[in-house]
């Protein structure tokens, strides 16, 4: 049976899973060729909310905002509003827009209006920074989220894909100006990418900042058994970026998942979130088939031994940051950076 917790320091009462919405959407309008059309995302929304599932988890950069328009549509029909709790993402201003001068808050407010117009909402629970954006002053950014909830558009703000320091520079410059504060952190975060523990979640556990990772079964690793494959193994060039590199020391931890799959006579994806949900609030899931979120909905009912959890992490070894977040030290390390909104990879 599902379970809810808060969202961290609001009063969202979110379910212990997110449905993931990345895998919905137009094939031929984005970065994904794996991606399913609305009627399928349709039946998994629907089969989602049979399951208790009231959170759900898209962006605006998702298949040219059509993984937004598949959600709100099937949220209106399918489900009172009041009931559901929809969060969506911006990305960082564009070259064109800071060479026109448009400021982090006309960019914020344009961003989500456009989001709300392929929603059909009125308005958003969570509205999530998607990844920083070196280029505009951070206290544009926090003014434009904060007029966005003042104006009712949004009742909360999240933010991803950033660094513990980043997080908490923003939430006390938030604190200093009165504005609203980040209540949850989006982060690449599972049983075998693990570096969010060194800081991310020591902050988390601090403010009560909600953990909500995307990444949550490594892009279907941690759901198959080695040999086993899918389309999206095969053709998710983002996540090949991010695990190939590390597929034979992440081995040993899958074949382990695969292991303790067959003593509890479950499946691999429950396993791997069964350990996920002792550490964070509600792991973003994605499906892209019916046994997807069927697997995931049933990990809230497992419950794993104090061992079983230490020999899941045993073999584990640091990783090095891959995708956004290595984009993020690079541009760290010498700013300012150009950020390619054309063709990069999101997540």
């Amino acid at each position: 049976m599902m379970e809810y917790t808060k969202l961290g320091n609001s009063e969202l009462s979110v379910s212990r899973i997110c449905l993931g919405c990345m895998g919905f959407g137009d094939a031929g309008n984005g970065q994904h060729s794996w991606t399913i059309d609305e009627e399928h995302s349709r039946e998994i929304i629907k089969r989602a909310l049979e399951l208790g599932v009231n959170f759900f988890d898209t962006a605006i950069g998702y298949q040219s905002g059509t993984s937004e328009q598949y959600v709100g549509r099937a949220v209106r029909d399918f489900a009172k509003r009041e009931d559901m709790v929809v969060a969506t993402k911006f990305l960082p201003r564009t070259q064109d827009e800071i060479a026109a001068g448009i400021s982090g808050q006309q960019h914020i407010e344009r961003m989500l209006n456009k989001s709300l117009e392929n929603l059909g909402l009125d308005y958003v629970d969570l509205y999530i920074y998607h990844m920083w954006d070196y280029q505009t002053p951070l206290y544009e950014i926090m003014d434009g989220l904060n007029n966005m909830v003042k104006a009712g558009k949004a009742r909360y703000i999240g933010i991803s894909n950033c660094f513990a320091w980043q997080l908490a520079k923003a939430n006390a410059l938030a604190e200093q100006e009165g504005f609203a504060k980040f209540v949850s952190i989006q982060g690449h975060y599972n049983l075998i990418f693990r570096e969010e523990e060194r800081e991310m979640a020591k902050l988390c556990a601090e403010d009560n900042i909600a953990m909500t990772p995307y990444s949550a079964l490594a892009g279907g690793r941690l759901s198959k058994r080695p040999g086993e494959t899918s389309k999206r193994l095969q053709e998710d060039s983002y996540a090949k970026l991010k695990y190939d590199g590390t597929a034979e020391q992440d081995g040993e931890i899958i074949r382990r998942v695969a292991e303790l799959a067959d003593k509890h006579g479950v499946t691999m994806t429950e396993i791997s979130l069964a350990w996920l949900l002792t550490k964070v609030a509600s792991p973003v899931v994605g499906a892209t088939k019916l046994h997807h979120i069927e697997g995931a909905a049933k990990a809230v009912d497992l419950a794993l031994t104090a061992e079983e959890l230490a020999w899941l992490e045993e073999p584990y070894v640091p990783h090095a940051l891959v995708g956004v977040m290595a984009q993020n030290t690079a541009a760290t390390a010498k700013k300012p950076h150009v950020w390619s909104t054309g063709n990069q990879e999101i997540k």
